[in-house]
């Protein structure tokens, strides 16, 4: 098979979230443990650190595979969803494992992969793993695809733990309540293993604190510990938040020789390092025109306040959601004083532009639908001048037709 029919092949098996939704959600770790075992536990082979959360995993991740990388560590990455090319998920030292190698993967596997049925995300994350392992990576930094008790990755029993940011995503799987999410990221914690909170919420802090003392896990919440940060090459206000969780994650990481020259350095060169994209970028000056991917209530009022710092005559926001999003408590958040586009991401959980619109229009909130991100777009920009701000997001998927 050539790169593009193993990827259609992937995709075709058991459904991605990525493009269903809820209906590709095993809820399960039968066929990860299974895998594993075939491929004779290769994430025993390689040290690791965890990351979940509802906010900033994908941007900790990175920061932290890059103050690594900096120190001098072969470092394996594995986070999802990609953006523009399936291999962004599985990087080592910033490098996409090659188009080959996942051929080979899936080649070597199939008969394995079909018998059993894996989902696209399980099959994923054992080709991550196994490549980690062959490749002799010092450690690698693997992003939770959704939850943390039941996800795939979590199979892996890291040096340290991190859970950024507890918010209302991914109800009707995680729970509708904080707590009951917080208990889902909650699972990966494991026994005598240290695991670092980002940010300290009054509300679940005792879910967190109840689960760590039954493992006999060290607790750290960063935001109470961290006194002292350093900045960072990612854009954005809410990387503060991150930064202290990717120095507190440094700090419980034992036998890895980090100086303070190569966590700044690290910092300063995230995109450069691991090539990661979407977090508050810019992609123009004239019109300035930025896209963030943060896709639900707790992200978009960081991006919201963010945008409210700007300077410019008028703001034109580019908007597209997946079906799923909570629409209610998402769109009274977004300023009036803008002119919209509405459009729907090109994956099947893609939100009808003309839903949104009528829903965005009755909160105060004008603009047209379009029937493609990409018109979307380009009539943002004949409509822009150039002192105006063109906004890109409502989903990782709207941002990745434009990026």
């Amino acid at each position: 098979m050539t790169y593009k029919e193993t990827l259609d092949w992937m995709f075709g098996q058991l459904p991605a979230y990525q493009q269903k939704g809820k209906v590709a959600y095993n809820g399960k770790m039968d066929n990860i443990q299974a895998f594993s075992s075939y491929l004779l536990h290769p994430e025993t082979k390689f040290k690791s650190i965890h990351v979940a959360g509802t906010n900033g995993k994908g941007s900790s991740s990175h920061m932290l595979a890059s103050i690594l990388q900096e120190a001098g560590y072969k470092v394996g990455l594995y986070t999802s969803p990609h953006l523009k090319d399936f291999r962004e998920r599985i990087k080592i030292n910033g490098k996409t494992i090659r188009k080959k190698e996942v051929v080979r993967f899936i080649k070597k596997n199939k008969v394995f992969l079909e018998e059993n049925r894996l989902s696209f995300f399980e099959m994923t994350v054992g080709m991550a793993f196994d490549y980690f392992a062959q490749q002799h990576v010092d450690i690698a930094v693997v992003e939770v695809g959704l939850g943390g008790r039941l996800d795939s990755t979590n199979i892996l029993k890291p040096e340290v733990a991190l859970i950024t940011n507890i918010g209302m995503d991914h109800l009707e799987m995680l729970g509708d309540t904080l707590s009951k999410i917080a208990v889902e990221k909650a699972g990966i914690i494991k026994e005598d293993t240290p695991v670092v909170i980002s940010e300290h919420q009054e509300e679940i802090a005792e879910v967190f604190t109840s689960i760590a003392a039954s493992k006999h896990a060290k607790l750290v919440f960063a935001d109470q510990t961290i006194l002292k940060t350093f900045k960072t090459s990612l854009l954005g206000n809410y990387q503060n938040k991150n930064v202290k969780g990717v120095l507190a994650v440094l700090n419980e990481l034992k036998d890895f020789s980090i100086k303070k020259r190569h966590i700044k350095r690290g910092l300063k060169r995230v995109v450069k390092n691991t090539g990661l994209l979407g977090r508050w970028q810019i992609l123009d000056k004239y019109p300035m025109t930025i896209c963030d991917t943060a896709h639900n209530k707790e992200g978009l009022t960081y991006v919201i306040d963010q945008l409210g710092q700007q300077e410019f005559n008028e703001l034109h926001m580019v908007l597209g959601f997946v079906k799923e999003k909570d629409l209610d408590g998402i769109l009274p958040l977004l300023p009036q004083k803008a002119r919209y586009y509405f459009c729907r991401p090109n994956i099947i959980r893609g939100l009808d532009a003309t839903i949104l619109a009528k829903k965005a229009n009755g909160l105060g909130l004008f603009g047209k639908s379009y029937g493609s991100v990409d018109k979307a777009f380009r009539a943002a920009k004949k409509k822009a001048g150039k002192d105006d701000l063109i906004f890109i997001g409502g989903s990782t998927f709207t941002v990745a037709e434009v990026v």
